[in-house]
């Protein structure tokens, strides 16, 4: 039974994954949908009151009755890489390969579905309140009226990207802001705004999840630091445990979600206590692993290389 690997060539946080899957003799399929249909072949049947689908890339053929499990990473746009790309030829791609997959039985790290749904921030929010997290007075919104409301009532907020920095050349930096109730809000009218209390941060915490697995690690914040993803820093990531609270408000998200891996931002305030940020469900662990030394990988892997179906 073969694990598939959805992700762009240059991942090297699946390198550490696919080294765990060869080393526990686990077959693996590694695919980035931007390379189909050149260099990649599908095909699926339905004749005969049956479904077979085979996928063929790297020398290596899989059939679909013969997928253990499919760990959706970071994968290219399909066909994008294509000799003549188009939107037409992305979606007769997508429609193939993905329609081929979901018809199988294999266990899914995460599915497409719950993904999706899993990236929107408005989403997050409700139900990280739900599962019994701290989650800071947060609006999004297009009224500046509103927004400048938020901003007197809370005095210090942050402005933020819901999505994450936008795609494209050259890739653009969206920092966390720290925005007093004085700002101009007269701009959020071109587009929905993200305004949150500010939390003042003692330190960053990242807990990564992986089926029932939880890994917390936290880094020191520097004085006055609002984004703990920019600015130089002399601290490192150190492994924590995680309190009681935490793991069963993890444990309700994610079972909600629909997720068997996410990555959990939240602020600790100067008294250690847990505030959510935000859960991306194809978060970076490499950083974490190398710094704290927690076996993060080889969860992924014996989780993929699990027998049985979702």
């Amino acid at each position: 039974m073969t694990v598939l690997i959805l992700t762009a060539k240059d991942d090297v946080t699946a390198d550490l994954v696919v080294t765990r899957l060869h080393e526990a003799a686990v077959p693996v399929m590694r695919l980035d949908p931007a390379d189909l249909p050149v260099g990649t072949l599908l095909s699926a049947q339905y004749t005969h009151g049956d479904f077979e689908g085979l996928l063929s890339a790297n020398g290596h053929v899989v059939s679909m009755g013969g997928l253990r499990s499919v760990w959706v990473r970071r994968p290219g746009e399909p066909a994008a890489h294509a000799d003549e790309p188009s939107a037409w030829l992305t979606a007769e791609t997508r429609q193939a390969l993905f329609g081929m997959l979901y018809s199988a039985s294999a266990r899914w790290m995460n599915h497409p579905r719950d993904a999706e749904r899993a990236r929107l921030k408005p989403w997050q929010l409700r139900t990280a309140h739900l599962s019994g997290f701290a989650v800071p007075p947060t609006v999004i919104t297009t009224f500046p009226r509103l927004a400048r409301q938020f901003a007197e009532e809370y005095g210090e907020v942050v402005v933020k990207s819901a999505s994450g920095p936008p795609p494209g050349e050259p890739p653009m930096a969206l920092p966390t802001t720290l925005i007093g109730p004085d700002s101009d809000f007269s701009g959020v009218v071109a587009g929905p705004a993200l305004l949150q209390r500010y939390i003042p941060k003692h330190a960053d915490i990242r807990l990564t999840c992986v089926g029932t697995g939880l890994f917390a690690a936290r880094k020191k914040a520097e004085p006055d630091q609002v984004d703990g993803r920019y600015g130089d820093s002399e601290h490192t990531w150190e492994p924590v445990p995680v309190p009681d609270r935490i793991r069963k408000s993890v444990h309700d998200y994610v079972e909600t979600a629909g997720l068997a891996y996410a990555a959990f931002d939240f602020a600790e305030d100067e008294d250690g206590f847990w505030w959510f940020l935000e859960c991306n469900q194809s978060g970076q662990f490499g950083f974490v692993e190398l710094d704290t030394g927690q076996p993060i990988s080889e969860a992924v892997a014996r989780w993929l290389a699990r027998p049985g179906r979702r």
